[in-house]
């Protein structure tokens, strides 16, 4: 370690966001650009280089965090970005976009702040593209087989650039205009901006990766087509089925899904339109659901200029500390979280009958009422016990002009035809079906990320994007060098 005393001399210090009031007009990143390397090393010297590091158990990517922290102290970046990149194929992205379960696995949180592992991550990731350390990797020769990757966020980007590093032809379909699935058009640029994931992309495509935008598979082209046309095809289209939220007034105009809404904003800033069609200007909205896809709604309505924006969350509002008994560490806690959106929603006032920033905890939605042209105008709702039981008079009312349900997602989506051409077993979540070795029962197609383990997180569908890539690689070539950080019965800690 850079400094064996680094944990008990050196306090946490996270990079610092930019002024409120300053980031809320426009759409750049929150965080103050160029302020985080000058605390970064001496944070890393915080890391303790403990003889079990647990942050690799609560890391799916099994990041050799240690070892980073280590060079980043001593300041050789670019061995850390050997390292860093060693496990995770795209750390621009888990830096800014992950949780940080690695934090809560940190030996140093059993009575003292995480190390800033996550803060660490993104310098490093940022340096090593600013100083060139992460140039395009192609094969030194081709195999002469051929794979089709379906979707084209993390998990069907990290399954391409394994298997094209491998030496095998890669072709990635995606069906919208642009690369990058939820993260080019569900995740605001507030918190990553896109310029990330281009990057990413032109390195691919120098390493020989084919791109196929604006295409369906199962509608433009037919699945057992592209089946027949590979030696192995790759599903990673996510879990993009959304849940639904069955009430009455669930038919008035106003009530969105979350993915209805947050692409909308994505592409006003992509330059595609000139102001979103269900923008929340001026409105009172109310998200259901409090999750991150829920916090990413309100920090986009702040920037929209709602009149009020109140989020919904239906369990009760979590403590301070770590539940040792409910969430012992190294497992990931509920904890009481405050994202950039709730911090400008608390400072902005932006939800005057919330319970802590824009959040109401406890809160069951009951029905959405509407005015006489069908257009929402309230929401009514119900506070909850720990079982989800309504409590007696607990009822009110909010003025709700835009309703946007962020729920969650329950499996693939069904309507391009994909799951019924190949003829693909689901199992009973919805998910599709897979063997130890990533197959489905279809011989030479694999399914990977959200699409078969379920809504997760972008390190453990980077983790999978990995782990099949190499089954795929075992599958055609009789073995594999390719690295599988995960199996697709792995899940998180737990008690």
């Amino acid at each position: 370690m850079g400094d064996p005393k680094g944990f008990l001399t050196t306090a946490r210090q996270d990079w610092p966001r930019r002024p409120v009031e300053e980031r809320v007009r426009d759409w750049d990143e929150v965080y103050v650009p160029g302020a985080l390397l000058p605390i970064i090393s001496r944070q890393a010297d915080r890391c303790m280089d403990c003889g079990i590091p647990f942050c690799h158990e609560a890391c799916p990517l099994g990041n050799l965090i240690p070892e980073w922290n280590d060079l980043v102290s001593r300041e050789d970046w670019r061995a850390a970005s050997d390292r860093l990149h060693a496990t995770n194929n795209f750390p621009e992205f888990t830096g800014r976009l992950c949780p940080a379960p690695c934090e809560a696995g940190c030996v140093l949180a059993i009575n003292q702040p995480a190390v800033t592992i996550k803060n660490v991550e993104v310098a490093i990731a940022d340096r090593a593209w600013s100083e060139g350390f992460a140039p395009p990797s192609p094969p030194d020769r081709l195999s002469g087989r051929t794979v089709a990757v379906i979707g084209s966020g993390p998990t069907g980007l990290a399954a391409a650039q394994q298997l094209t590093r491998a030496g095998h032809t890669v072709a990635v379909y995606e069906k919208d205009d642009r690369l990058g699935g939820l993260m080019r058009y569900g995740i605001p640029e507030f918190k990553m901006e896109k310029h990330h994931l281009e990057r990413r992309v032109e390195q691919m495509r120098a390493e020989g990766t084919k791109f196929r935008t604006s295409t369906a598979v199962g509608r433009d082209v037919g699945a057992a087509e592209l089946r027949a046309r590979y030696d192995a095809v790759v599903l990673a289209v996510g879990a993009t089925a959304w849940r639904e939220l069955p009430l009455p007034g669930r038919e008035l105009a106003g009530v969105q899904q979350a993915m209805e809404y947050l692409p909308l904003a994505n592409r006003v800033c992509q330059g595609d339109l000139d102001a979103s069609p269900m923008s929340a200007a001026g409105k009172h909205v109310v998200i259901v659901g409090g999750g991150d896809t829920g916090a990413d709604c309100l920090g986009t309505a702040v920037r929209e200029g709602a009149a009020s924006v109140t989020q919904l969350d239906i369990y009760a509002q979590p403590g301070e500390a770590r539940d040792e008994d409910s969430d012992p560490w190294p497992t990931y806690p509920k904890v009481y979280r405050l994202s950039a959106a709730h911090e400008e929603a608390r400072d902005l006032e932006s939800a005057p009958a919330a319970d802590a920033d824009a959040r109401l905890f406890a809160a069951s939605t009951l029905r959405f009422t509407g005015d006489a042209d069908g257009h929402v105008r309230e929401l009514h709702l119900v506070e909850v016990d720990a079982e989800r039981r309504p409590l007696p008079g607990s009822g009110r009312t909010l003025p709700a002009d835009l309703v946007l349900l962020a729920l969650g997602f329950s499996g693939p989506d069904r309507e391009d035809g994909l799951v019924e051409q190949l003829g693909l077993a689901l199992d009973p979540r919805g998910t599709i079906a897979r063997d130890a070795d990533f197959a489905t029962n279809v011989p030479g197609v694999f399914a990977a990320g959200d699409a078969a383990r379920g809504q997760s997180l972008i390190v453990w569908a980077i983790a999978e994007g990995r782990a099949v890539a190499a089954a795929v690689d075992r599958r055609l070539t009789g073995s594999t060098r390719l690295p599988a950080p995960i199996g697709p019965y792995d899940r998180p800690m737990t008690v």
